[in-house]
C-alpha cells in the first residue's frame, strides 16, 4: 500500500464525483481473465486485496485508493519468431524454394494465434490516490507512460477524466540547481547524497553521484558549465526519503520512520489498512504541499483551456 513513486495530476476543476458514485462506476468494469486471443486485459479490483472488504475505492478521511489490475500473456517475441524460423525451414522444404516474406509474415501470425492460446498470464497491481481536497490525483508508477495506463482506463471507465499532470512555477531543474548552489533546501527539505547532472547540449554527457556529499566545488563547477539537475536526493522533515527529478516526479519514497515491510504483513488487518492509507496520504499530502510551495506553487496559467476527453 506504501507509494514508492509519485506521478502527480491535477484534477478538474469541477470535479465532484463522490465515492459512492466512484466506487459504482468502477465496479462496472471489474478486472476480468484473458480470453483466448486477448494478450492483455485491465479492470478494477478491490486496493486491499483479497482481505479487504472487496470495495472498489477505499475511502479514509477523505482521500481515495482505487488500484487498476491487469492481466498480461507473457509471449516473448523471440519465441514466436523462433518457432516461425523453423516452421518456415520445414515449408520451404515441402515447397522446394525459400519461403517469402509474405509467408514469413502469415507464419509469424498463425504461430503468434497459437501460442497466445496457450501462454501462461501474468497479473499486476497499479495503486492510485485521489485527494480532492488539494485538487490533486496521484499515481503510484515508476514513469508517466505507466501511470497514463491507468489514467487512459479511468478515463474510459467514466466516460471524462480531464486530469493533468502538476506543473510549477520554477522548473524542477532549475530550482534544484539553485538549492545545490546555495548549499541548502528550502523549508523542511534537506539535501540528501544522491544526484545526477547532465549537460543541455546534443552530447547529453552525465554525472552521477551516489551516496556521495553535495558540497563540493565539483558541483558548483559542472552547474555553472551548463549541466542541468535530473535528479537529486531528498529528505523531508527527517520522515521521508525521496528523489525528486526534473519532470517533477517524485521517486524511492521512503517513510524513515515507519517500518513498510512490518506493515505490509499486517495489512490483512482491515482496520490496519486504513491507518496505514492515513498515514501515508497525511505525510505525503503535506510534504507535496511544501514541495509545490518551494517551487513557486502551481502554474495554473498555462492550463486554462483544460481538454475534457470525452469517451463516446
Amino acid at each position: 500500500m506504501w507509494f514508492k513513486n509519485l506521478v502527480i495530476y491535477r484534477l478538474p476543476a469541477d470535479w465532484s464525483l463522490t465515492a459512492a458514485e466512484l466506487e459504482e462506476r468502477l465496479a462496472r468494469r471489474p478486472l476480468q481473465p484473458c480470453t483466448g486471443y486477448d494478450l492483455q486485459t485491465r479492470g478494477w479490483v478491490p486496493p486491499a486485496g483479497a482481505t479487504g472488504d472487496g470495495r472498489y475505492v477505499r475511502t479514509v478521511q477523505g482521500h481515495h485508493l482505487l488500484a487498476l489490475g491487469v492481466h498480461q500473456k507473457i509471449l516473448p517475441a523471440a519465441v514466436i519468431n523462433q518457432m516461425a524460423k523453423d516452421r518456415a525451414v520445414e515449408l520451404a522444404a515441402q515447397q522446394g524454394h525459400p519461403v517469402g516474406r509474405r509467408q514469413m509474415r502469415e507464419l509469424k501470425e498463425r504461430v503468434g494465434d497459437e501460442l497466445r492460446a496457450k501462454a501462461l498470464t501474468r497479473r499486476s497491481e497499479m495503486r492510485a490516490w485521489l485527494d480532492p481536497e488539494r485538487g490533486r490525483f496521484i499515481v503510484d508508477a515508476a514513469s508517466t507512460t505507466k501511470a497514463e495506463e491507468l489514467v487512459e482506463t479511468l478515463r474510459d471507465t467514466l466516460g471524462t477524466f480531464a486530469v493533468q499532470l502538476l506543473d510549477t512555477t520554477h522548473s524542477p531543474a532549475a530550482a534544484m540547481g539553485s538549492w545545490l548552489l546555495a548549499g541548502r533546501a528550502p523549508g523542511r527539505f534537506n539535501i540528501e547524497q544522491d544526484l545526477e547532472l547532465q549537460a543541455r547540449d546534443d552530447s547529453k554527457s552525465a554525472v552521477k553521484y551516489v551516496r556521495h556529499p553535495l558540497d563540493g566545488k565539483d558541483i558548483h563547477k559542472h552547474i555553472s558549465g551548463g549541466k542541468s539537475v535530473v535528479r537529486l536526493g531528498l529528505s523531508w522533515h527527517a520522515r521521508v526519503a525521496l528523489v525528486l527529478n526534473a519532470e517533477l516526479q517524485v521517486r524511492r519514497v521512503q517513510f524513515l520512520d515507519v517500518d513498510e515491510d512490518k506493515a505490509e504483513s499486517q495489512h490483512e488487518a482491515d482496520e490496519q489498512f486504513d491507518v496505514d492509507f492515513a498515514l501515508m496520504s497525511g505525510e505525503v499530502g503535506q510534504m507535496l504541499d511544501e514541495l509545490v510551495a518551494a517551487l513557486g506553487g502551481e502554474n495554473k496559467d498555462e492550463h486554462e483551456a483544460e481538454i475534457n476527453v470525452k469517451v463516446a
